[in-house]
C-alpha cells in the first residue's frame, strides 16, 4: 500500500500568491504528498480578517485533509502522518502560543486538538522556521551543509538553526527568534513590547518605516499594505529610483549587522533567506548584506559562511512540514 502524507501551513508563506493587508498569517494552505515529495492535490482556505479561535483553524486543517485527500482520491488510512506548520511558538507538548494580532493564542492545546479531529493518522506541530530550515537541507541551499541558518523574513523575522545537519530547537523548543535579538539600543518598540528588535528593521512593517522616513509622501507607500509596499519597493528598485533604493541600501544595511552578530555566534557554513519579502527583495538587498557583514564579522567565521537565496521553486513551509513527517517515520 502506498503511504502519503500531508502538510498544513497556517499563516501562507507566499511566494505566487499576493496576501492582501498585512501579510502574515491570512489562510490555511495544505497539501498531500506521494513518497517522493510530489504534490498530489492542494488547498486554501482564508483566515478571519479579525479573529481566528483555535476550533476554526483547527477546522479549517481538517477540512483541507478531507478535501486535498479527497482530490487525491487517497484514503485517511493511506496517509502516513499530518505535518502542521504553525506561525509562533510550538512546545514539546504539542501546545502553541500565537502572537500574531488577529489570533492571540496562549498555550493552546493545538496537538492535542488536532488529534481528537484526526485519530487515525499521527499528528506533527512545529513552526515555519523549522520547517523551511528543513526543506533547505533536504532540497535547498543548505543541502550537503551540516551547519545552517534559514532566515524568514516576512512580517515577522525568524532563524531556523541546524547544527551538525540536525535541527536546534533549544531548551523549551523556541530557538531561532533571531528577530527578537536587539539590533538598535532604545530603537523601535515591536509588537512583542520589546525594542530596537532585528525585526523592527528587516521586517516589512520595518522597510516601510524606512520609506517613510525617507519620502513620508512616497506613491511607493501603501499604509495598510505591506506587500503592495514591498512589492512597489522592488519594481521601484529595479527601475533606478532614488527613494527605492535609499531603502534597500538602508535594510541591507542592518540586516548585514544582523547576520554578522549570527555568524559570529553561530558560525554557519551558509545563510539562507527565505519568506515572502527575500523573495521580493532578497536579489537587490543582498549586495549590501554581504558587503555590511563582510565589515562587522570576523574574519575567520566570515570567510567560512556562504549567504544565499531560497532557490525552491515551491511552498518551502509545505514541504518542510512534510518532510519534518517523513524524516518522524523513517527515525
Amino acid at each position: 500500500m502506498m503511504t502519503l502524507w500531508t502538510a498544513a501551513e497556517c499563516g501562507r508563506y507566499e511566494r505566487d500568491a499576493k496576501p492582501a493587508g498585512w501579510g502574515g498569517a491570512q489562510s490555511v494552505h495544505v497539501e498531500v504528498f506521494d513518497p517522493a515529495l510530489r504534490v498530489l492535490a492542494r488547498a486554501e482556505y482564508e483566515l478571519h480578517p479579525h479573529a481566528n479561535p483555535p476550533d476554526y483553524v483547527v477546522d479549517r486543517i481538517v477540512r483541507g485533509v478531507d478535501d486535498v485527500s479527497a482530490r487525491a482520491q487517497v484514503e485517511r488510512g493511506r496517509i502516513l502522518g499530518i505535518g502542521v506548520s504553525i506561525p509562533g511558538q510550538v512546545r514539546p507538548d504539542g501546545t502553541a502560543s500565537v502572537f500574531a494580532p488577529n489570533w492571540n493564542w496562549n498555550d493552546v492545546p493545538l496537538q492535542a486538538l488536532l488529534t481528537d479531529r484526526v485519530p487515525d493518522v499521527p499528528v506533527l506541530l512545529d513552526n515555519p522556521l523549522r520547517a523551511s530550515t528543513v526543506a533547505e537541507l533536504w532540497f535547498g541551499a543548505a543541502r550537503g551543509h551540516d551547519n545552517v541558518a534559514v532566515l524568514t523574513l516576512g512580517t515577522g523575522v525568524g532563524a531556523g538553526l541546524a547544527v551538525q545537519g540536525t535541527l536546534y530547537r533549544g531548551a523549551t523548543n523556541t530557538a531561532g527568534e533571531w528577530g527578537h535579538t536587539n539590533l538598535v539600543i532604545d530603537g523601535r518598540k515591536c509588537r512583542r513590547g520589546c525594542v530596537g528588535c532585528v525585526e523592527t528593521y528587516v521586517g516589512a512593517p520595518g522597510i516601510m518605516q524606512h520609506l517613510a522616513e525617507i519620502d513620508p509622501d512616497s506613491p511607493l507607500l501603501h499604509p495598510d499594505d505591506q506587500t503592495a509596499t514591498i512589492h512597489a519597493l522592488a519594481t521601484a528598485h529595479a527601475a533606478g529610483d532614488p527613494a527605492a533604493q535609499q531603502v534597500i541600501a538602508t535594510t541591507g544595511r542592518y540586516l548585514g549587522i544582523a547576520i554578522a552578530n549570527l555568524i559570529n555566534l553561530c558560525n554557519p557554513q551558509i545563510i539562507v533567506l527565505t519568506g515572502w519579502v527575500a523573495d521580493s527583495l532578497g536579489s537587490a538587498v543582498l549586495p549590501h548584506v554581504r558587503a555590511t557583514a563582510a565589515r562587522y564579522a570576523l574574519a575567520e567565521p566570515w570567510e567560512g559562511t556562504e549567504i544565499s537565496l531560497c532557490p525552491i521553486d515551491r511552498n518551502p513551509v509545505s514541504l518542510g512540514a512534510a518532510t519534518l513527517v517523513l524524516e518522524g517515520f523513517l527515525s
